[in-house]
């Protein structure tokens, strides 16, 4: 009875990262899972990106129907097929999922009305209507090579090692300050792309995060030069993106097959230079040991071990939710986790993902255009609404994993860093000694 109990709780309260990012703010303990549970919403993710008492629980049902016809196409080693042109999208009226925030929840409402009071050529009801996208050329990501990261460790041929380098050993400043450490990481992203040589995005309109409709005319990603996905950090990272089942809540099952990816993918980004980097940072703080295979193996057991999501036990992990993302079943369906943009353009490729426009910058800052690398977005997945996400473009799976890897270790809730020429609050979210969340706010 006490298992079930604390099951209902688990699948009520969730430790999921929507919690967390309503959470914005709070400064809830990060050490104790049981504590998050005590803790009351006080403030939304949405209006840290915008400003705005906007909530995240903002979302759309409408394509609950079109997500469970697609369900069946999603399993372990799918084929490669793009879809044709995306559903039409109908959209309906926003549900706030915080009942404890009347006052903010008011307040949105006026905001929206306001929005809705300004617009020209809508119906009589407020809601526009919104016309279905040109269809769009899908690219075809060649992966037969991925099945190879399946074989025995035996059998498995990896990149060298990076040279060594004194840049991998932390300064003093650095190990003084995270910011300084966490742009350290960026500076040794050798395999960072650059945007209009290896990619081109085409970021469309920007919305507040409650208007409705659909302010991109097209894909985010216009283009990605194939050659980046035999990359081999690249190449193990999305060869990994199938191993899940999208439902949070659903008990995964890791074959012997996958766990070995899981190990072959830590192996292959511990050879590249940000994860050297990492090793030795933590080596210096006192939180691993001298063995870089220990280190390997702590890598894979944060990432990858699964736990509780949803209210069941073995249904989630780090990478799952950070990389993957998952859908939430409770009451509206919605997005969570997925702050990849490797993921991302895969699943926007496939017809899968429909981009929705950026989210407009707080206070008048900067605005994002096709050489930014860190965005706002909002999107659809499988038809479920994801209102306010972010995410790093074009940096590499081994820089996402280290950073957020130090913020873990070393960090805590809210990480104020540089990144190149970003101010970034990197959020980091533990449930328990697990890594429930991770990922970038543009600190605008």
């Amino acid at each position: 009875m006490e298992g079930l109990v604390k099951g209902l709780i688990n699948a009520v309260l969730g430790g999921d990262e929507d919690n967390a990012e309503r959470r914005e703010g709070q400064g809830h303990h990060p050490q104790s899972q049981s504590h998050d549970v005590e803790q009351q919403s006080r403030s939304s993710w949405a209006q840290v990106v915008s400003g705005d008492n906007d909530d995240e629980g903002y979302s759309r049902d409408h394509g609950r129907n079109e997500y469970n016809r697609q369900e069946g196409n999603y399993g372990r080693n799918e084929a490669w097929e793009s879809s044709g042109s995306r559903p039409a999208m109908r959209p309906q009226k926003a549900t706030w999922q915080d009942n404890e925030r009347n006052d903010e929840r008011r307040q949105d409402n006026y905001d929206q009305s306001q929005w809705n009071q300004q617009q020209g050529g809508e119906s009589k009801d407020g809601w526009e209507t919104v016309h279905k996208k040109p269809s769009k050329r899908h690219q075809k990501v060649h992966m037969d090579h991925w099945d190879n990261y399946k074989r025995p460790p035996e059998e498995q041929t990896y990149s060298n090692e990076v040279e060594y380098r004194s840049h991998m050993e932390p300064s003093e400043e650095e190990l003084r300050d995270l910011s300084k450490a966490c742009n350290k990481l960026w500076e040794l992203d050798l395999n960072r792309l650059t945007p209009g040589k290896d990619y081109e995005i085409d970021i469309g309109e920007g919305k507040k995060v409650y208007q409705k409709g659909d302010c991109a005319e097209g894909s985010l990603f216009s283009w990605v030069n194939e050659d980046i996905f035999k990359r081999p950090t690249f190449s193990r990272f999305c060869s990994l993106l199938d191993n899940y089942n999208p439902h949070e809540g659903y008990k995964e099952n890791v074959t012997s097959q996958e766990k070995q990816e899981q190990t072959a993918f830590i192996e292959e980004i511990s050879r590249t230079a940000p994860i050297k980097y990492l090793y030795n940072y933590l080596i210096s703080k006192g939180i691993v040991s001298h063995n870089y295979e220990e280190f390997k193996r702590v890598m894979t057991s944060l990432w990858f071990d699964l736990y509780n999501r949803g209210g069941t036990h073995g249904s989630s992990s780090a990478f799952e939710h950070v990389f993957v993302g998952e859908i939430k079943q409770r009451g509206e369906q919605e997005v969570s986790g997925f702050h990849n943009w490797l993921q991302f353009y895969l699943e926007e490729a496939k017809g899968r993902v429909d981009y929705q426009g950026y989210i407009l910058p707080r206070r008048h800052g900067q605005f994002p255009d096709s050489e930014t690398q860190l965005l706002t977005i909002q999107f659809e997945w499988n038809g479920v609404l994801k209102s306010v996400s972010s995410c790093l473009v074009g940096v590499s799976p081994e820089f996402e994993v280290a950073l957020y890897t130090l913020c873990f270790f070393v960090g805590g809730e809210d990480n104020q860093v540089e990144l190149g020429p970003y101010p970034v609050n990197v959020k980091c979210y533990r449930l328990g000694n697990k890594l429930g969340s991770a990922f970038p706010i543009a600190d605008s």
